[in-house]
């Protein structure tokens, strides 16, 4: 019986070694985890990546009031360096069901559009009136405070001598589905571009606005004077636009 107790030794101290082995490892999942759920969580959303409101030389990024749609609100951020867009982005857009499929073919397409017009004179996507109405809206809000935050250097500048710049907005002419209010830039005598910064909307409103204004606004840079032809199917709204138009051209000095 007593040569047995070294045996009885050896398996005690080897059940110890593997008890204390399995404690180790066990204690080495909760750290991984830990771990991986910080690597998960550190990307912040899209919205949040870039700063807004730069005050560098002439660029700055800066993001737009939310439009509401029949779908889902639509948001734009735009980064403009040396008085261009350079870069436009929607950081919300409708989504569930259909709208996914729709966002993912619209906005893509109308971010592109805003860097090559650099201005909010795109068109609407096809298939998308909805979206593309309210990009166009969040577009131009952040357009504006862009021109806020430079100071609206354009305004500040003589119109009478030499061949200076004007940022000039008519009054908002009322319609009989809503006020049409345009702005307009005015260098070296002539239209250099043309916004519209209200017009008709809701129900029906929304597609016409989305079809009559990028045509009102190219033929009022176009022509150089409010004598531009009203767009078939927006009689109204091409109406309340020449009489904004005009009140923002009597304001640069004839």
């Amino acid at each position: 019986m007593r040569k047995s107790h070294p045996v009885r030794r050896a398996v005690l101290a080897g059940a110890a070694t593997v008890s204390g082995i399995v404690l180790l490892l066990s204690l080495k999942p909760a750290s991984d985890s830990g771990s991986a759920s910080a690597a998960g969580g550190a990307a912040p959303p899209v919205a949040a990546q870039s700063p807004q409101g730069g005050r560098g030389a002439g660029a700055g990024t800066v993001t737009g009031d939310a439009a509401r749609t029949q779908y889902g609100p639509v948001q734009v951020r735009v980064t403009v360096s040396g008085g261009k867009i350079t870069k436009a982005e929607a950081v919300q857009a409708p989504k569930g069901g259909q709208s996914d499929r729709v966002t993912a073919d619209a906005v893509p397409k109308l971010n592109q559009a805003a860097v090559a017009a650099g201005n909010a004179d795109i068109d609407a996507v096809s298939g998308a009136t909805y979206t593309s109405a309210g990009y166009v809206k969040s577009l131009q809000s952040a357009l504006d405070k862009a021109a806020a935050a430079a100071g609206s250097a354009g305004q500040q500048e003589p119109g009478g001598a030499g061949p200076g710049t004007q940022v000039l907005t008519g009054d908002a002419a009322q319609t009989q589905y809503g006020p049409v209010q345009v702005r307009i830039t005015v260098s070296g005598g002539k239209i250099t571009g043309a916004e519209t910064l209200q017009a008709p909307k809701g129900g029906r409103s929304d597609q016409v606005t989305a079809d009559a204004v990028p045509q009102l606004n190219r033929a009022a840079v176009a022509a150089g004077n409010a004598d531009i032809d009203a767009v078939s199917g927006a009689t109204y709204t091409s109406a309340g636009y020449t009489q904004s138009l005009q009140s923002a051209l009597d304001r640069a000095g004839g």
